[in-house]
Order: C-alpha cells, then structure tokens, then sequence
C-alpha cells in the first residue's frame, strides 16, 4: 500500500518505471559483446582474458540477489530500489573511466551488486504497488524491457563501437536512464515494508550465495574452450552448497531463500515451468546472432538488429496478453501457447541463405511475440497465492530461479551446438549444427507442457477476470433458458 498522502500513480507509470530499470539492467548484461574486442585492444590484453568482467558481475547478481528481498523489507522499496539504481550508475561511470583490466572487473561487480537489488526489488514494487486486476497488464509492460534489453545489447554495442569508435560510450549510456530513474522512483513509488525476521540467516546467505555464484560461473565457463574440466569443477562444487543449503532451509527458521514456498501450488508450478521454458529464451541470443553471422555472413550490427525482430514481437504481445488470460484462463492459455512459443524457435532452426529475410524477420516476431505471452503468464501467476507478508521472498526466490536459469539457457544452447557439431564432425558450425541445437532447447521447452497441465482452471481468476467454465456453470446458465422456454 502507498504511504498516506503519497500519490496514486497509474499502474502503468509505476510498471514503465521499474521496466525502465530493468531495461538499463539487462541492456548492460549483454551489450559488452560486441565491444570485447576493442576493451581488449585498448587495455593490452587478449579478448578472451576480458570474459571475467563479464562473469564478474554474474557473480555479483549470485551473490546479492538472495538478500535483497530482506534488505527492501528493512528499509523500504523506494529506498531500496532507488539505492540501487545509484549503486548501477556508480559503477557505469566507473568502467566508463576504467584504466585496468582489474579496475573494469572490480567496477562490473559494483554494478552487479546495482543490479541485484534492481531485479526482486522492482517486482516487489510492482506487486506491492499494483492491484491484482491490474497485474497482467503491469507485467506486460515489465516484461517487454526484460526481453528487449538483452536483444538490443549487441547491436547497440556494435554500433557504438562503429560510429563512435570507443568502447567506453557504452557505460554512459545508463547515465540519462538512471537519473531520470532516481526521480521518478522518488516521485511515485511508494516505500512499503514488510517483516523482518529477528535472526538474519548468516549460514543459509553464505550457503547460497556461494553456490548460486559458482553455478553461474560454470554455466559461464562451459562454452569456453579449454575451460570446461573448471567449469565441472564448479558446477560440481556449486550443486554440493546447494543441496547443503537446502537441508539447511528445512531446519532453519527464517532462511534466506525460502523453499517452502514451492508448496504454494501456482508459484512452486510457475517456478518450474517457467524455468525449463527460460532455457529457451537464454538460449536464443547466443545461437540466432551467431547463426546470422556465421552462417548467413551478416556483420554484428546487421545480424543484431534482424533479431529486434523478438523485442518487436514482444511489444505486440503487451495489449493481447490480458485479452487472451480474462478469455481462455492461465492454464488452457499456458498449456496451448507453450506449444506456439517452442514451436517459433524449432522454425528459426530451419532458416537457410535461400529464405527471404522479411520471411524470417516475421517469423522471429511470432516467435517473440508467443515466447512474451508465455512469460506474462508465468510472471504472473506465480504470486497469486502469495500473501503480502511474503511477498519479499517469493520476489527474491522467483529472481534467483529466472537469473540461474538464463545462465543454463546460454549454457545448453552451446552445449547443444557443441555436441552437433562432434557429432557430424564440423570444426565450424553448419546450419544443420545450428537446426540440431535450436530443436535441442525447443524440445526441452514443450517439456514445460506437462507442469503447464498441473495448473487448475481456477488458478489466477482474480488476476485475469476469467470464469471457468466448469459442468456446473454451464448447467447454471442453461437452467434459465428452460424455464423461459
């Protein structure tokens, strides 16, 4: 609830808002890869030795991501989510200005840790600012930064790097964004609290941070040559902490990350759900660009801006997704659309030279166009159940889940490209290489279809207005015709 005498924005501006953030977050997370080659030359190191300023803040996200429920409980949402847009700028500048390689990684965990706090904590805002009848649509307008963001990254770097022929152009881009930012957040968002534990969870903060941080490394590292005996080393070490730390939330009281809440029927179902589909959705900006580029010889910034294609279907989706969830429910709309969404990426697996691009470019706009419908759904749904007292941890848990897995979706889209190309025998990836792993992801997407069917017909029908039209409805509205007949 907003404080008294606070005012009463729009849904909308307080969605656009915490979208607007999301955006600088996830535009950031990407747009370095097309500008690694220029870091490098410029700082006097090889391309390859710069990917651990982009791990750096991966492990920043692992790290803080987990407390950062509790921490906007303690101090409030707005002054939490404006704190950390501060902390992002902070750090922006600082790789802007850096002279070091060891200065740039130093400053990309800063942003990291901006970037943490960004992530649950704008959803927060969003589900402790917005009425439930108004839900569908606010996290239809969050979601088109979250999937636009990453998309425009390499294009954008790439067109820095080009036209305005420094690297370093990139980190001011955040500047404008999060000033703007600071304001409005300090204009219309409300700081709301919640309850705060007595005793802070020190061993389960330790145990999943840890773990979260040395999963994400490894799926990192996987698709690095030479770098994958580390990356299982990792990925190993990170899974032991994990299961450590899930005996330690049995017991504890009041852990960190709270898994009781995958007993909450939509969010533990949407959790699952949406992370086997996400693997989809991480796996599409690393196989499409480098498909575009090897296979079809477009440059960075052309291959980058065929595949806005996905962010423009995305925006499409925003006015349709709560027509279709108040006609059709969140279950019959997740389990038929989650068909269509796998579906638009095993038809990019079939792109050849001989396709005309309009055709494609269409095609990748359906294919963002049902991939952002089902994200609406699963975003959503998720805190139907939730009551406000724990709304703060379930925003954390869902965060940790989305971010872990993105990070596999990158992860199995090389691991899947890998595999093809030992298993036909290419040292270079053919496009029947790129067909196999993007099938790969996609079948493993409309796996999602048998948690999707878990739902029941009256899960989020005060969210969406739907009414189930269930035996006993239909008899009720029959009964009357009789009788006037």
């Amino acid at each position: 609830m907003a404080e008294s005498g606070a005012p009463q924005p729009h849904f909308r501006t307080i969605a656009l808002i915490v979208g607007a953030a999301l955006f600088m977050e996830t535009l950031d997370s990407t747009v370095l890869a097309t500008a690694l080659p220029s870091m490098a030359r410029e700082l006097g190191v090889s391309a390859p030795s710069l990917s651990i300023a982009l791990t750096s803040y991966l492990i920043s996200l692992a790290v803080f991501i987990p407390v950062s429920g509790r921490i906007a409980d303690r101090f409030g949402a707005r002054t939490v989510f404006r704190a950390a847009i501060v902390i992002f700028l902070m750090g922006s500048i600082a790789c802007a200005n850096a002279p070091t390689v060891a200065f740039l990684v130093v400053a990309r965990f800063v942003e990291g840790i901006g970037g943490a706090l960004m992530m649950p904590v704008g959803r927060l805002v969003l589900m402790r600012s917005v009425q439930k009848r108004d839900l569908i649509q606010a996290s239809s307008w969050v979601l088109i930064p979250a999937v636009v963001g990453p998309i425009m990254g390499p294009p954008v770097g790439g067109l820095i790097i080009t036209y305005l022929h420094s690297w370093r152009y990139i980190f001011y881009i955040n500047v404008p964004i999060g000033l703007l930012g600071i304001v409005l957040v300090s204009l219309y968002i409300a700081n709301t609290k919640g309850e705060v534990p007595a005793k802070t969870d020190y061993k389960g903060i330790f145990l999943s941070s840890l773990s979260l941080g040395l999963l994400l490394f490894g799926f990192e590292l996987v698709s690095h040559d030479g770098a994958v005996a580390l990356a299982l080393s990792f990925l190993t070490i990170g899974a032991l902490l994990g299961a450590l730390y899930i005996y330690h939330a049995r017991v504890a009281r009041d852990p960190i990350l709270d898994i009781s809440l995958m007993r909450i029927p939509t969010f533990g179902t949407s959790v699952i759900a949406g992370a086997i589909t996400r693997l989809t959705q991480g796996a599409h900006p690393y196989l499409l660009p480098l498909m575009m580029q090897l296979g079809f010889g477009l440059s960075a910034a052309q291959s980058g801006l065929m595949t806005l294609a996905t962010a423009v279907g995305s925006i499409a989706a925003k006015p349709v997704a709560p027509l279709l969830l108040r006609r059709f429910g969140f279950r019959d709309t997740l389990v038929v659309n989650g068909f269509f969404s796998s579906a638009g990426y095993v038809l990019c697996g079939l792109f050849r030279p001989g396709w005309p691009m309009p055709l494609m470019f269409l095609m990748m706009l359906a294919a963002g166009f049902f991939m952002s419908l089902q994200f609406t759904g699963y975003n959503t749904i998720a805190y139907d159940e939730i009551d406000q007292d724990r709304m703060g941890s379930a925003t954390t848990f869902y965060t940790t889940f989305q971010q872990l897995m993105l990070s596999m979706g990158i992860c199995a889209g090389a691991a899947a490209l890998q595999g093809a190309m030992v298993l036909r025998g290419h040292h270079v990836p053919q496009f029947v290489d790129f067909t196999a792993a993007f099938w790969t992801v996609a079948l493993v997407s409309l796996s999602a279809t048998i948690w999707n069917r878990r739902f029941s017909h009256e899960a989020g029908t005060e969210i969406s207005g739907h009414t189930p039209r269930t035996w006993s409805t239909r008899q009720v509205i029959k009964e009357p015709r009789g009788i006037n007949s």
